[in-house]
């Protein structure tokens, strides 16, 4: 069986709306990889907690703070890299953690229907998110496809495969981060 190549080497989002399932390919990947994972969601301000839980959105103005952490986390990661998982939901946000990170940062996209989104935000007891909240990022959301260094991945498949398709397509930057 021949080697597979090797993994993107640098910093990684782990991007979507919620109920794509960032925490848990985020994991599977820093895993694979060796790699630290950061929950993005574990860095929101309390206040930021607090109004999702109320099943209220939350604005550009709430999102900064947040993504200033982030770019934080970036900024300070291992010469290796590091997996965050990030909503990223504007280029803008986008754009903000590439210069935090200060080196190619790659970003996965978790790509779903509303359909499945919904049934995942409704089967995950315990969590903060509300399901009318999802309808308020789908709105949100600039998709990244076409952007450099991004992978798209479809959250349909099994973890295990979405995992493998993450990591097959990180491999195939190689090279594109120059």
């Amino acid at each position: 069986m021949a080697a597979s190549p090797p993994a993107f080497n640098g910093p990684i989002i782990v991007m979507g709306v919620s109920g794509c399932g960032k925490s848990l390919i985020g994991e599977k990947l820093a895993a694979h990889l060796g790699l630290l994972y950061v929950e993005g969601d574990s860095l929101h301000p309390p206040a930021n907690i607090a109004k999702m839980s109320e099943g209220i959105p939350l604005d550009d103005g709430d999102r900064w703070p947040w993504l200033e952490i982030i770019g934080q986390r970036l900024a300070e990661a291992d010469p290796q890299g590091i997996v965050i998982s990030c909503s990223a939901l504007k280029r803008i946000y986008r754009d903000r953690l590439r210069r935090a990170a200060g080196r190619p940062l790659a970003f996965v996209y978790l790509k779903g229907s509303r359909d499945i989104l919904m049934q995942r935000i409704t089967e995950r007891p315990g969590h903060f998110f509300k399901t009318p909240l999802l309808d308020s990022q789908l709105a949100t959301l600039e998709s990244p496809e076409g952007e450099d260094l991004v992978v798209t991945v479809d959250i349909a498949p099994a973890p295990d495969a979405i995992t493998a398709a993450a990591l097959e397509r990180l491999a195939a930057l190689n090279g594109a981060e120059a």
